[in-house]
């Protein structure tokens, strides 16, 4: 997938550019996978935001992705590679033998027409899913389960894929996109190949319109607000944030500040950290 570029007609279109679509083979989606996909604005039940700078953008619906795969030794051909606006990697319908359709994440190289199958016997090319134990080391997967039934969790974003390092015993080691080295259940299903859409993250917005339609509203430094309002305002002309590092609207470390809980019982699962030398 290829990305376009625009003539700089405006001062907009000379920074812009977006996905090649072209490759795309159906315009309007399957109905029978569609659900209503209601808007929050980063509100939480109780009406209050918890997301900042959320809220407008286009209306669309949410397509019914199958991050299971549980749909074992039945063929399935490729119906159509489709667009979604609900994440960055393009789905693609599958039609099951039986009759039945459900969408994946469509992997790299999937093309209109081929077959794919998931199953402990499955070969090992682009789009099948096998249990990790099934798969070689060395292998690049997309679509991992961190939880067998749970449905696939890791590397699930265009142009992400985790590679199979070792087996032993009950845990396969996965390294994911991040660098991390994580254990995970060698019973869990994973999807052969890398997430398609892998020049995602070579398109520029190019206008604060774009991002608009994408639910994204403005955010405005802290560095120029009043002191009433955030800890980095004030002072006379350009002043610096004035204590060891920038922090939130509410005082907390924003940067470099660890969140996780350093008693979560999976930490025993991380062989290394993203961030380690």
């Amino acid at each position: 997938m290829s990305i376009k570029v625009y003539k700089s007609t405006t001062n907009a279109r000379r920074n812009m550019s977006t996905t090649d679509y072209s490759e795309l083979s159906k315009v309007a989606p399957e109905r029978s996978l569609l659900v209503s996909l209601k808007k929050n604005s980063g509100r939480n039940s109780y009406g209050r935001i918890t997301v900042r700078h959320r809220g407008g953008g286009m209306r669309r619906k949410y397509r019914l992705i199958d991050f299971k795969r549980d749909k074992f030794d039945i063929p399935a051909t490729v119906a159509s590679i489709e667009y979604d606006p609900n994440r960055s990697a393009f789905i693609a319908l599958l039609q099951y033998e039986d009759g039945e359709k459900r969408y994946i994440l469509q992997p790299a190289g999937l093309k209109v027409g081929d077959t794919v199958v998931a199953g402990t016997g499955a070969d090992i090319k682009a789009g099948n899913a096998l249990p990790l134990t099934n798969i070689p080391v060395g292998t690049v997967v997309h679509n991992v389960e961190l939880y067998p039934g749970r449905g696939g969790q890791l590397a699930r974003a265009a142009g992400n894929s985790a590679q199979l390092m070792a087996k032993e015993g009950a845990y396969a080691l996965l390294r994911l996109p991040s660098g991390e080295l994580r254990n995970v259940p060698a019973n869990c299903m994973a999807t052969i190949g890398q997430v398609g859409n892998v020049d995602h993250e070579n398109v520029k917005i190019g206008k604060a319109g774009r991002k608009r339609h994408m639910g994204w509203r403005p955010t405005v430094r802290g560095s120029v607000m009043n002191p009433c309002d955030h800890p980095h305002g004030g002072g006379e002309g350009k002043a610096p944030i004035g204590r060891p590092g920038p922090v939130t609207p509410w005082g907390k470390p924003a940067l470099g500040y660890k969140t996780r809980n350093t008693k979560k019982q999976s930490d025993k699962l991380i062989v290394k950290r993203r961030n380690d030398k």
